[in-house]
């Protein structure tokens, strides 16, 4: 009777367990945690629950859970490393591994071990102590369990992903992630992510970057994870000699043609007047020059000056000069990083042909105060860094001027003692990081010219751009960014004079843009980037007003011109194997002209002009004028024909919908702009690119070799005698033709040791071909001639010895062919009037261009504990005293042509910088 008592008892036991395990129930939760959702079950359930909080981490969570004990118990852990036993009436869990309650079939038998601790020994991992989420601490190197094991899983490896972060919550590319004993690594992007497929197991990791602490970890992998890392900066962020995270990047990356400028480098660089500017370093590197000293914009590959995208924080930048050119108006103080795509353009970019100049403000102090300062002979500039959130948001705010006058006073010339010359530009980013996954930037920037170099004319010009970014981690592989941007440049003319022919004139424009950009790291072998854009033209090619009562000048204004650009994109970056890494895109770009506009008709097979206007059309507001579209392919490749040594080829094709309007030779303030419509159509070009790459002695040294050649349609050029300014019918003026362009660069970099820097050579040539139905639509018989920006030789030394740690020489040599020119070359009589015959188009050329610029540098102590951390520059500018043609022009004086030629800096200029950081 009473072993039949006890069967009954234990029967009713199970009985009531198998009831409760199958038992549904609800479980509401509201803003908790997950040990406290843990709790609550545990008291729902009746079954008690072991575990460590510190296994979770402290984010919230509210819904409604339903099922049984078990099921409610899977979903909870589901987004963790958390596993579970359960024995009797009891759960245990634990953290990544699996509890087995038998042993598997087959582990008496003699074989070697493949647990998850093989090939190592337990005096390897002392035992560990839990302090953190998902990490535990050894008595030597941190240890930290990544994933949770399933006991059905068969895989041998498993993908670990996260991203690098400085303290100062700005993301480290370039950083080296190795698993040495297994032969395993990979390097972070732009953006600090990085993936790595690991055996499971245990696992060495460590991190290597010049200018960053080191890291190690012990890593035990049970599955898939999310690693994040904290790293701190070295002391050898204080050297002078070139320092980059980034060293292998020239032969590792798929991408040709990219240049990336280290903005904390340069100061050791001299330059005109001691200012420190990033633009005029890129003009140092092959494939990218100016049309002359103390010219605006960059000719790019033979690309013309309105062919390249600048952009600060995602908004735009038309003109990125002060003073037609002499001056840079990006402050080096606030600008954290420099890429230049000059050959492979990433598909995210379009709307121009040659090149984008992608510039990045860089972040505040979220920490404490800091600042930094220079003064020179006729700049100034502050920056600070203020934090506004301790560790969380930081405010910085950076600005220059110029007191500049002075210099032209001292001048023995008379025109000039009158003259005057300023500018200052200001920009601020606020920077606030919500968590981990959450960050908000905004940007702001102006920047203001106004000088007159003659007694009757005062010119003016402006940018501001305002740019706002959101970005979102969504989880361990997908990210995006929502970027909204608007950027207005003002050009104005205020002439007055002792006639009555005063006046004053300008033209602006307008854009505002939206993008988002998404990136997915689908695996070790592809990231795929794709994402949508919108920007809204707004051109208002230029008014003219009387100056005053007295004036004679009539109003004029020519009626504002607006269009729509919109593009989607997608690109994969896809690594075959160790050797082969492709990356494909394919962008489709549309462009949409729309009224209110009138658009003048023209007859049919005849030149448009004048006599063959013979109407025209009027559309309404947000009437359709014109579209264009088509897609934009990019495709870059790089093969490992050595461990230190790649190729790489590419080839991309670009859509251009807004022009440049110039009759000058070289670019300036006054170009005023055009959108494409029904008589002017969007340029495009192609460009095919093959390059060598090779580093030398521990990426000490680096030399590249790359040539191109590049297809153009489309491109505008105006006719013979064309008067553009203020033409309201400008489509009779300009001509649209092909081009081509070809060459090759070389470059050769230091990077460390006493003499440090870099050579470059360009040989390129630039040529375009107007060949229209018509005489008058013709130039040059309708043959190829070279571009006003055609410049076959162009070679650059940067170079920098440092004597001791605190003193350096540097100097910057540049050799450049002289640009084209028409000459007259003759004279003639017609109906007892005298004309001057002009050489074909851009058939001569001025004098070479060649400069020598000297510097001594001399750093303050690098004592940690001081007020300020002091840099004095003392610079010779154009050593050589070489009197450099800007351009030649003629004047016909007592029936003679006399050839002229002006110059920018004809002589020696000294100048001593003193800068410092506080």
């Amino acid at each position: 009777m009473r072993k039949i008592l006890l069967l009954f008892i234990f029967i009713s036991i199970h009985f009531t367990q198998a009831q409760t395990d199958n038992k549904e129930i609800s479980l509401k939760v509201e803003n908790k945690t997950k040990p406290e959702i843990l709790e609550a079950l545990e008291s729902s359930s009746g079954y008690p629950i072991y575990f460590d909080e510190r296994w979770f981490d402290l984010s919230k969570h509210t819904g409604v859970y339903k099922g049984s004990p078990i099921t409610i118990l899977r979903q909870i852990l589901e987004e963790t490393n958390v596993n579970f036993y359960m024995k009797g009436d009891r759960i245990i869990l634990t953290q990544g591994s699996v509890i087995y309650d038998k042993l598997p079939d087959g582990f008496l038998e003699t074989k070697p071990e493949q647990d998850v601790l093989a090939n190592k020994s337990s005096t390897e991992i002392s035992d560990p102590v839990f302090y953190n989420n998902n990490t535990v601490k050894s008595d030597v190197i941190e240890t930290v369990i990544i994933g949770k094991e399933d006991r059905t899983e068969g895989k041998n490896t498993y993908q670990l992903s996260g991203r690098a972060m400085s303290k100062k919550g700005e993301p480290i590319s370039g950083l080296n992630i190795l698993i040495p004993e297994k032969n395993i690594g990979t390097v972070t992007d732009i953006n600090g992510y990085y993936e790595l497929n690991v055996p499971k197991g245990v696992n060495l990791l460590e991190t290597q970057a010049l200018g960053v602490g080191k890291v190690k970890k012990r890593l035990i992998v049970y599955n898939n994870g999310y690693l994040d890392l904290e790293l701190t900066q070295s002391f050898e962020e204080l050297s002078e000699v070139l320092v980059e995270a980034n060293a292998r990047d020239n032969i590792r990356t798929a991408l040709t043609g990219v240049e990336k400028i280290n903005v904390a480098e340069i100061k050791t660089i001299p330059l005109v007047l001691g200012e420190r500017d990033i633009l005029k370093v890129a003009t140092t590197l092959p494939g990218i020059s100016t049309a002359g000293e103390g010219a605006s914009g960059f000719n790019v590959r033979g690309g013309k000056t309105d062919q390249n995208l600048i952009l600060l924080d995602g908004g735009v930048i038309y003109n990125p000069s002060h003073f037609f050119g002499i001056f840079s108006g990006l402050n080096p103080f606030t600008t954290g990083s420099v890429s230049i795509y000059k050959g492979s353009i990433p598909a995210e970019f379009g709307g121009r042909l040659s090149s984008v100049f992608d510039l990045t403000t860089k972040k505040g102090n979220n920490e404490e105060f800091t600042g930094e300062a220079s003064i020179g002979p006729v700049t100034g500039n502050l920056t600070l860094e203020i934090p506004i959130i301790e560790g969380k948001s930081s405010l910085i705010i950076g600005g220059r001027g110029t007191y500049s006058d002075w210099i032209l006073n001292l001048t023995d010339e008379e025109s000039l003692q009158n003259s005057q010359a300023s500018f200052y530009d200001a920009v601020a980013k606020y920077n606030h990081n919500f968590d981990n996954n959450d960050e908000l930037n905004i940007t702001g920037y102006y920047s203001d010219d106004v000088f007159s170099i003659t007694s009757d004319s005062l010119f003016n010009y402006n940018n501001s751009l305002v740019s706002l970014s959101y970005k979102k981690v969504f989880s361990e592989k997908h990210q995006g960014e929502l970027v909204l941007a608007n950027s207005n440049y003002n050009f104005n003319i205020d002439y007055a004079s002792d006639f009555s022919d005063n006046f004053e004139s300008g033209y602006s424009i307008n854009e505002s843009e939206l993008k988002l950009k998404m990136k997915y790291f689908h695996n070790i072998k592809h990231t795929f980037n794709y994402g949508i854009n919108s920007k809204l033209y707004m051109v208002s090619p230029g008014e003219i007003n009387p100056g005053n009562a007295e004036s004679l000048i009539e109003e004029l204004n020519i009626p504002k011109e607006r269009g729509l650009e919109t593009a989607v994109y997608f690109e994969d970056s896809f690594e075959i194997n160790e050797k082969l890494l492709l990356n494909a895109g394919l962008r489709y770009s549309f462009y949409t002209a729309f009224g209110p506009r009138t658009v003048n008709t023209y007859e049919d097979n005849l030149p448009r002009n004048e006599e063959t206007n013979i109407g025209n059309e009027t559309y309404g507001s947000g009437e359709a004028i014109e579209t264009y579209a088509g897609p934009e392919a990019r495709f870059s490749a790089r093969y490992f024909l050595a461990p230190t040594f790649s190729t790489k080829i590419s080839y991309n094709n670009t859509y251009q919908y807004i022009h440049t309007l110039s009759n000058n030779t070289t670019a300036a303030p006054t170009d005023t702009y055009k959108l494409s419509d029904s008589y002017i159509k969007p340029q495009r070009a192609s460009q095919y690119a093959l390059g060598f790459y090779k580093n030398f002695a521990d990426n000490i040294y680096e030399v590249s070799l790359e040539g191109y050649y590049k297809t153009s349609n489309n491109l505008l050029d105006y006719k013979v005698g064309a008067d553009l300014f203020l033409n309201e019918n400008i489509e009779t003026e300009v001509l649209q033709g092909e081009g081509k362009a070809y060459g090759a660069e070389l470059l050769l970099k230091k990077r460390t040791g006493k003499l440090n820097g870099y050579l470059g050579y360009t040989y390129s040539r630039s040529f375009i071909k107007l060949a229209g139905d018509f005489q008058e639509e013709t130039v040059n018989n309708g043959e190829f001639f070279p571009t006003n920006f055609d410049k076959p030789h162009d070679f650059s030394a940067v170079l920098n010895y440092k004597l001791t740690q605190r003193f350096s020489f540097s100097a910057n040599f540049v050799y450049q062919t002289g640009r084209p020119v028409t000459y007259p070359i003759g004279k003639f009589n017609f109906n007892n009037s005298e004309y001057v015959m002009y050489s074909d188009r851009n058939q001569f050329r001025i004098p070479d261009y060649y400069r020598l610029d000297l510097s001594f540098n001399v750093e303050g102590n690098h004592k940690i504990e001081k007020l300020a951390h002091s840099f004095w520059n003392i610079s010779v500018y154009n050593v050589l005293g070489r009197n450099n043609p800007y351009s030649v022009f003629f004047v016909t004086d007592s029936g003679e042509v006399k050839a002229y030629q002006s110059s920018i800096f004809s002589i020696p200029i000294p100048t001593i910088t003193y800068n410092f950081r506080f």
